[in-house]
């Protein structure tokens, strides 16, 4: 995976002029559901569709307190998904104890042919932008995620149509097959950590979980005739949260401290 993605960022390409897309939906199903692993509930994207073409983009705790997936989405409604800062807890499993893997993943879908007007994969160009920066400003990893390069002649993802039930997408082995697909299907899915973009010699370089803010994610398609859809999310990190039954734990030991003072008080 870190190869293949490495080989991605290398071959990033520039924004392409744009019109504008539709306004987007949030918390939504995306067509014609998830197939990149079953198991993946749908729901929860940030989507745009337009000229025929659906893009989903969503957030999701990836690590729970016992270092396991889970169907969780965070969503705030408005496009936006917030997650502690961290990493996945001490212990066996993957990413356990890594300094550089989020608690939080994120998840993203392409169309082409949501409702019958659209096109093939091949047929268009994408343009994937990954901020890095948690602070107020954005410095975005831009690249295409799905056309074909030199650098990179195929990809892992989840390939299909709008009959592929979930968990079923198809994956390339060779370079060959992958443009096969592209050219016979019109949906690709994949579910990334930003983890997996540290180190590749880009502005994601040093990427820290434990680092609060906002990371704007947004996933674009053009066809000849300029931008045919766009969907954007924000991740908001924000400082690790109490537990919810804390300020009770604490009023209670208060209220005890108290009692106790008095009954002294009263001897």
């Amino acid at each position: 995976m870190r190869k293949t993605l490495k080989a991605i960022a290398v071959a990033a390409v520039a924004a392409l002029p744009a019109s504008a897309a539709n306004a987007l939906t949030f918390d939504q199903n995306i067509t014609p559901t998830v197939i990149f692993g079953s198991g993946n509930a749908n729901g929860g994207f940030t989507v745009d569709r337009n000229n025929g073409v659906e893009l989903g983009l969503r957030a999701k705790l990836r690590f729970d307190e016992n270092n396991q997936p889970q169907n969780q989405f965070n969503s705030n409604g408005d496009g936006s998904y917030t997650f502690a800062a961290g990493t996945p807890p001490t212990g066996f499993g993957f990413a356990a104890n890594s300094p550089t893997t989020p608690i939080w993943n994120f998840e993203w879908s392409v169309n082409t042919n949501f409702d019958g007007t659209g096109l093939f994969l091949r047929q268009y160009q994408y343009l994937l932008e990954l901020d890095a920066d948690p602070g107020a400003g954005t410095n975005f990893l831009s690249f295409d995620p799905i056309t074909p390069t030199i650098l990179n002649p195929f990809a892992d993802h989840a390939i299909g149509t709008n009959a592929t039930g979930n968990g079923a997408g198809v994956k390339a082995t060779d370079a060959a097959a992958y443009v096969n697909l592209l050219a016979a299907n019109n949906v690709a899915q994949n579910s990334w950590n930003y983890e997996f973009f540290n180190d590749l010699g880009g502005v994601l370089d040093g990427f820290d979980p434990n680092d609060t803010g906002t990371y704007t994610i947004r996933l674009s398609a053009f066809n000849d005739s300029g931008l045919a859809a766009r969907t954007e999310i924000n991740v908001i990190v924000s400082a690790v949260p109490l537990p919810a039954a804390f300020p009770l734990l604490a009023a209670a030991l208060g209220l005890f401290g108290v009692m106790g003072w008095r009954r002294r008080r009263a001897a």
